[in-house]
């Protein structure tokens, strides 16, 4: 228990302090950042620690982790297929290892585990693909057989009776999960006290360029002039870019995701099965938390159905029959910006100060902290860093695609 707790136990009155202070919007910010998720806050508190830049604002239409922060599955991983994806990804998971201790924060990061299965020979070389390319940029991730899969998930079916049997797993050691309202309450908490001002219930409703130069925002609140927009929504990547006159090629889909009721821990590993478009991990409060592919549909509905559901629940049967009478919970959905190659879109964009940060997919969460660590140095320095370069928008014109959907197709 660190000391601040013990400190606001002691202190006699019951009532911890604000994570995070009410401001009046003002007219003029150095930088505005739509978005008060995970990765427009990460950004904002790097901007602030590393930075030194703390006449921003952050928009959230809502309330603070209401979007994709707030409605994922708190998966954290870095067992990409490519290589660019790899060293990406790779540093996200060393920033989120040192989260706890950098924000005083508990997130409750367990690296438990994280198993990718494979039912085909296909799926077998691709699992043994992605492994050597994981090894070659110093991720550990390994092929391993079912011999070896029982021994770490013994619940289960490894036999040969289900209709698709498991052949293989790639097992990434430092994959696991995390509690998300506590990376997005960190980072909030630690942008609001370097100077950072964070605006819920506003929402941006137009973007104002002249000559090709960002100068200012529109909201449901007033008029804000600024010469750097972060576009970091999720689900509104395109709508947001559109009012800067940026076309993005992005498709927004539903994605489902639910919970079962509390059960004794059992599951230790992250399960997850493209071919049965799958995904499985035990909370710290024993829920079992499922999610599947998004809908086969672009839609901007958040409504549950019933087909996830019936989907969904026997899929997970096929891989735990012992699950059969187990309940289900509560559903929820959330909305996901897909890009023609499975990638994200970081970086500049051909209207002067407008930046993006959108394009995530179903697996946004996980690129948090190196999202906002990297969009800072964007920011500050008006260069793009080497790590996010494959990732820019002008990669579509290009044809320097970094493709994905191998290592994404499930999204966990």
């Amino acid at each position: 228990m660190s000391i601040k707790l013990i400190r606001q136990a002691l202190n006699g009155n019951g009532r911890l302090p604000r994570m995070w202070r009410s401001h009046s919007l003002k007219d003029r910010y150095d930088a505005v950042i739509i978005g008060g998720g995970a990765h427009g806050l990460a950004c904002a508190y790097y901007l602030a620690c590393e930075h030194g830049i703390t006449d921003v604002a952050v928009l959230e239409k809502r309330y603070i982790g209401s979007g994709g922060s707030g409605r994922n599955t708190a998966i954290i991983r870095s067992n990409y297929l490519t290589p660019e994806g790899v060293r990406f990804y790779n540093e996200s998971v060393k920033l989120y290892e040192q989260m706890a201790t950098e924000l005083d924060f508990n997130v409750m990061f367990s690296q438990r585990g994280h198993l990718t299965l494979a039912h085909t020979d296909g799926a077998v070389n691709t699992m043994r693909r992605r492994a050597e390319v994981n090894r070659l940029e110093g991720v550990a991730s390994y092929l391993i057989r079912p011999d070896e899969i029982a021994r770490l998930c013994p619940c289960l079916d490894v036999s040969d009776h289900p209709r698709y049997p498991i052949l293989a797993a790639l097992y990434h050691p430092p994959g696991g999960i995390i509690r998300h309202d506590a990376v997005v309450w960190g980072y909030a908490h630690h942008a609001d006290v370097r100077g950072v001002h964070i605006h819920q219930q506003t929402e941006v409703t137009g973007v104002e360029v002249q000559n090709g130069k960002v100068t200012g925002v529109e909201t449901n609140r007033g008029r804000i002039k600024t010469g750097t927009v972060l576009n970091a929504t999720a689900g509104w990547g395109s709508t947001i870019a559109d009012m800067a006159g940026v076309k993005m090629p992005l498709t927004t889909f539903p994605l489902q995701a639910c919970v079962t009721e509390p059960l004794k821990p059992f599951l230790d590993v992250v399960v997850v099965s493209g071919s049965l478009h799958v995904y499985i991990s035990q909370s710290d409060r024993g829920e079992l938390v499922m999610g599947a592919s998004v809908d086969p549909f672009a839609s901007y509905s958040m409504e549950g159905s019933l087909s996830f559901l019936e989907g969904i629940a026997g899929h997970v049967l096929e891989l735990f029959p012992s699950l059969s009478q187990v309940r289900i919970l509560r559903q929820w959905a959330g909305l996901c910006d897909m890009s023609p190659d499975y990638s994200p879109i970081m970086g500049f964009t051909p209207v002067e100060g407008f930046l993006v940060d959108v394009g995530w997919g179903t697996y946004g969460f996980k690129a948090s902290p190196i999202c906002g660590k990297m969009l800072a140095e964007c920011i500050a320095t008006g260069r793009t860093p080497d790590l996010i370069a494959p990732f820019c928008l002008s990669r579509f014109e290009d044809g320097r695609l970094v493709g994905e959907k191998g290592a994404a197709s499930v999204g966990h």
